[in-house]
């Protein structure tokens, strides 16, 4: 009997794997898997050629529909929904996926990268992914000019794709054989698979206003462009070249037309600079591109499906994909009801008439598009500043736990211990509790006066010369979460240094084999590539390790310390919180989840409270976290 299977396909479909994602991609008219690869456990690798009549052999067609055989792949979810198609299952159903195992999670797992290619090169493997792959994949996976190439255009080159399906399986294998030594825990494995799940569900669209959204914004953008144009007298006004040069033409000299930039430069230039840059802003507004999004993704049935990456962080927090539900903009109005009925009922001409912000009103549209089906409604529900009371709660910072166990304003109770006064939101001293709330929003993870302007606090009005003395207040106020910093980046370099584990209350930091692991309360490690304690770029003691840079996206030698650490286990632990909340709710339809936010397809009959107990009930390990949520059901999804 097969107890494992490596997996590796090659496949066909016309469909834009980049733009539609997996399963849109697979429910091609012509969609086609060319090639399987597999090796059953751990035994020689097969190729079956399917494009020239071979067949998947019966035992391990079986073994791919049996919940008992563990299959293993690089991006598995891929495969998984891809060979769901192929063995002819409908539309909304799929292949169970906890059986499934996924070695691009397990690298991610240990701060490797998130490429085969890559995690080969980084772990130095004999059999490594051929870097003639991308050629072949363009010659057999997509249509050219002129149409599908067939194997028997070019057999030399076919010849060549089947060893590279082949090559793929035996680098996937020699990934599990070398990070066999750490393995992912089996409670991971499972929330991999309710991951799968909600990505197999997907969320119903309304495609009816995407559409009429896309045209609208059409036209918007061609009146905006005109009136530019008109204006500056650019053939192009929205090249930043064109734009520059003009603004300095008249006197203004920029040296970037960024959003936030622009915005700012609208609201403080004389009278004849202020409607260019406005209309610029207006004609950049990129959020509409994820109408776009949408329509490229939903499925047969109107669904968007795949659109969360498991494991997507180092930290272990998912990361969006296609339609990128992780930074969907705010919505303000009074009314979305209103304006979504205006936008699918009204004409562009006379929508122009009765809105000043075209772009901003679609902007805010953007969550509303994503709706319950008929005779059921959207229960949301999101974790009250879940950050500040995790960090509260590994510190042992008291007066904050009080403060949380009792609902109370955070943002006020901070800025009065700050500036030493009575501090409510709609009483006393109100203007005080702003300063607090941008100090509580950037200070936590040891941020100074950089993290203040980063989050607006001279926009706001603060003078820039109060932010130091505001920093200094907020650590003052906060010493169990300073010292906590610091204990962190001290047990990590002892870890490091003495290669023995080091406890530090819930926490354990360990030096196995040069990765930095730190345990969680959840059993779940943070890992930490050639972990090693050295001088950083300022000259002082810090931590370097090997790890996927943030910008770049390329390997490279990274630095970190105490209050960095602390941001990493506080966003590791508050995910797992938000996964051990998922994982109860496995019986209920969840289609998304943002940060710490779950959104559910619900019976009219389901009340909100009992979602929030769900969201509430605190995992064994995380004992006298003082957690809270609270939520609201709508029709349509939305920011209540």
């Amino acid at each position: 009997m097969i107890h494992t299977l490596s997996i590796d396909i090659e496949t066909y479909s016309s469909a834009d794997l980049a733009k539609a994602g997996t399963y849109r991609y697979a429910e091609s008219e012509d969609f086609r898997v060319l090639l399987f690869g597999y090796s059953a456990d751990h035994g020689p690798v097969h190729v079956v050629d399917l494009e020239n009549g071979e067949i998947i052999p019966p035992d391990i067609l079986e073994a791919i529909r049996n919940p008992s055989v563990v299959k293993w792949a690089f991006n598995a979810s891929f495969e998984r929904v891809c060979l769901s198609r192929h063995l002819g299952l409908p539309t909304g159903e799929y292949l169970d996926p906890s059986s499934w195992r996924c070695s691009m999670v397990w690298s991610a797992y240990l701060g490797l990268p998130m490429s085969l290619e890559n995690v080969g090169s980084v772990l130095g493997l004999e059999h490594q992914k051929m870097k003639e792959g991308r050629l072949l994949i363009r010659r057999f996976c997509r249509p050219g000019r002129c149409g599908r190439c067939l194997p028997s255009d070019h057999p030399d080159e076919w010849a060549l794709f089947k060893e590279y399906n082949r090559r793929d399986v035996e680098t996937e294998m020699a990934i599990q054989d070398r990070l066999s030594p750490f393995p992912v825990p089996d409670s991971v494995w499972k929330e991999y698979a309710d991951s799968e799940i909600i990505n197999d569900r997907g969320v119903l669209v309304d495609l009816a206003m995407a559409r009429k959204v896309i045209d609208i914004d059409r036209q918007s953008s061609a009146d905006i462009a005109s009136r530019l144009r008109e204006i500056t007298g650019l053939e192009n006004p929205n090249s930043t070249m064109q734009m520059k040069a003009w603004l300095a033409d008249n006197g203004l000299e920029v040296e970037t037309l960024g959003r936030k930039e622009v915005a700012a430069l609208a609201a403080n230039v004389q009278e004849e600079l202020r409607e260019p840059l406005q209309l610029r802003l207006k004609l950049a507004k990129s959020s509409i591109r994820k109408y776009d999004a949408m329509l490229a993704t939903a499925c047969s049935d109107a669904r968007a499906r795949g659109m969360f990456q498991f494991y997507g962080s180092h930290t272990g927090r998912w990361a969006g994909r296609h339609v990128q539900l992780q930074n969907l903009p705010q919505n303000h109005m009074a009314d979305l009801a209103d304006a979504r009925k205006r936008v699918m009922t009204m004409d562009y001409p006379a929508l122009r008439e009765q809105v000043a912000d075209i772009p901003d009103l679609l902007s805010q549209l953007i969550r509303t598009t994503f709706i319950p089906p008929k005779e059921t409604k959207f229960i949301v529900v999101d974790y009250s500043a879940i950050e500040a009371r995790v960090v509260s709660w590994y510190a042992g910072e008291e007066w904050r736990l009080e403060v949380f166990r009792h609902d109370g304003d955070i943002y006020s109770e901070t800025a009065s211990r700050m500036f030493g006064v009575p501090v409510a939101k709609h009483g006393p001293n109100a203007d005080l509790r702003q300063k607090g709330k941008r100090a509580e929003l950037a200070c936590g993870y040891g941020g100074s006066v950089g993290a203040m302007k980063a989050m607006g606090a001279v926009e706001m009005g603060i003078p820039e010369e109060e932010l130091r003395g505001i920093v200094d207040a907020w650590r003052k106020a906060n010493p169990a979460i300073v010292r906590f910093w610091w204990d962190v980046d001290r047990a990590a370099k002892t870890a490091i240094r003495n290669r023995k584990p080091v406890r530090l209350g819930s926490l354990v930091m360990s030096d196995e084999r040069g990765i930095l692991f730190i345990q969680l309360p959840s059993g779940r490690r943070l890992a930490y590539q050639k972990a090693a304690v050295g001088l950083n770029r300022f000259g002082g003691e810090g931590i370097t390790h090997l790890g996927v840079d943030g910008t770049t996206r390329k390997w490279r030698t990274l630095e970190t310390y105490g209050p960095k650490l602390v941001e990493n286990i506080v966003q590791a632990t508050s995910r797992d919180i938000l996964a051990h909340a998922i994982g109860l709710m496995r019986d209920l339809r969840v289609v998304m989840h943002i940060h710490d936010e779950v959104i559910i397809e619900a019976p009219v009959s389901m009340q909100v409270d009992d979602v929030v107990q769900i969201m509430t009930t605190l995992p064994s390990w995380a004992d006298g976290l003082p957690l809270s949520a609270d939520g609201y059901e709508c029709s349509f999804y939305m920011k209540d």
